[in-house]
């Protein structure tokens, strides 16, 4: 198992932020969250600096999707990042946490009519529009409240990066965005020119997530600015600002080469400025919006091992007492991980197992023959790399109440989210 972060190994035991892991199971109970906060503020400030973000010049926009209690919010904005939101709740939680309101960018592709008329309210900076019916919501609800709204269109530049199925997002067929090739991006442009509440400032792309090749950005990178030159040339509308998402793929298993984002930053500005150069338009305002890439490596998931089920020539199935609700990527994505015993973690691997979630479906698996130290019912077991889309997936199926969330940070632990209790599984029903 590959160490992240702060992860120390003492006397055989696993430690992060200076905690011991069996401290914390111990006190905070299983299945954990832990979140490995020195590691987060270092990914941070290593895209802030890297992407010419410091001084205002571009932006680092946190995809709040990947991960996003209220502790988080206040994280980035320390850290001096914007806000990518996707729906009312992440965003009222951006408001409950007092994040600025003119950092945040508001994407979906199908906002309700309540989400945008809380958004306008709040002040968001900037909606990323989706779709026609979006664009006339936005106004409508502008000019009852005599505002107007600064967006980005959304944009399909129809790249397919190298990616699972489910996670791309930047081919032609695709549930989100305007289209190239059909006209759409064309007539939302004209359909501009009936609106008085709307200043478009931007366009939007993002083509997967989980991504480890460079190629597919930097054909955005161009497509994007050619764009943007035949909106000013063809509908004299100066875009400012580019977005060209996220999805910089992380580390889970042997089997991922990430690229290093001070590699991939300095690519993206550098065809950047040679593509703005060679087709005679200033340079735009340049946004990422990193999410996996600065949360999954931070998170770690603490289990309690129960029963040991051997299926003599078969296969030993070793169960924990989380699983696919707080984590539902293995059985989504077939999503791969890491795995060992806290308080075993020197020993000499020697077991081919499978570790299976509590849940009552076959396809509850977390980790499929996979390598142990020797197991014994009551010992500790750690998943790393799952604070993406672990807590901000997790569900109640089978009436299992949410799991805690601690972070760790210079030898102190602080609960960030609190276990759900029963009664708290049961609140909304009448």
């Amino acid at each position: 198992m590959k160490l992240h972060g702060t992860m120390k190994i003492y006397n055989n035991e696993l430690s992060i932020g200076g905690v011991s892991c069996l401290k914390l199971a111990k006190e905070y109970k299983t299945p954990l969250y832990v979140i490995d906060e020195e590691l987060i503020r270092q990914n941070c400030r290593e895209y802030i600096e890297n992407f010419d973000a410091k001084n205002g010049q571009n932006k680092v926009a946190y995809a709040g999707k990947a991960f996003l209690p209220i502790y988080m919010c206040k994280i980035i904005e320390e850290e001096g990042m914007c806000l990518d939101v996707v729906s009312g709740g992440e965003l009222y939680t951006a408001h409950k946490a007092n994040f600025p309101m003119k950092n945040i960018l508001f994407h979906g592709n199908n906002k309700t009519f309540e989400e945008i008329e809380m958004g306008i309210e709040f002040g968001v900076g900037r909606f990323v529009v989706d779709n026609f019916y979006e664009l006339d919501l936005i106004e409508k609800i502008c000019d009852e409240k005599n505002k107007t709204q600064d967006i980005y269109f959304r944009i399909t530049p129809g790249i397919e990066a190298h990616t699972h199925d489910y996670i791309k997002t930047g081919q032609i067929d695709s549930k989100f965005g305007f289209a190239l090739t059909n006209g759409d991006l064309e007539r939302a442009l004209e359909k501009l020119k009936e609106y008085k509440r709307i200043n478009l400032v931007g366009i939007h792309a993002h083509i997967g997530s989980q991504i480890f090749d460079l190629e597919p950005y930097l054909d955005t990178v161009d497509i994007m600015l050619n764009i943007a030159k035949n909106i000013k040339e063809q509908n004299n509308i100066d875009i400012k600002e580019i977005d060209l998402g996220g999805g910089v793929g992380v580390y889970y298993t042997k089997e991922d080469h990430p690229m290093e984002v001070s590699d991939f930053c300095r690519s993206v500005l550098k065809r950047a400025e040679e593509t703005s150069k060679n087709i005679g338009i200033k340079l735009p305002i340049l946004i990422i919006e990193p999410g996996r890439s600065i949360i999954a490596n931070a998170g770690s998931t603490l289990y309690t091992i129960g029963s040991i089920k051997d299926i003599k020539d078969v296969r030993v199935y070793v169960s924990v007492d989380g699983g696919m609700t707080d984590n539902v990527r293995p059985s989504l994505y077939h999503a791969g991980y890491e795995c060992s015993i806290v308080n075993k973690i020197n020993d000499k691997t020697s077991n081919k197992v499978t570790i299976a979630g509590k849940c009552c479906e076959s396809g509850d698996i977390l980790i499929t023959d996979t390598g142990l130290m020797n197991i014994e019912s009551g010992d500790i077991l750690i998943t790393t790399s799952t604070g993406a889309y672990g807590y901000s997936m997790s569900s109640n199926y089978n009436k299992i109440p949410k799991a805690a969330v601690v972070s760790v940070f210079n030898g102190e632990d602080k609960l960030i989210c609190k276990r759900q209790t029963y009664d708290q599984l049961l609140q909304l029903e009448i």
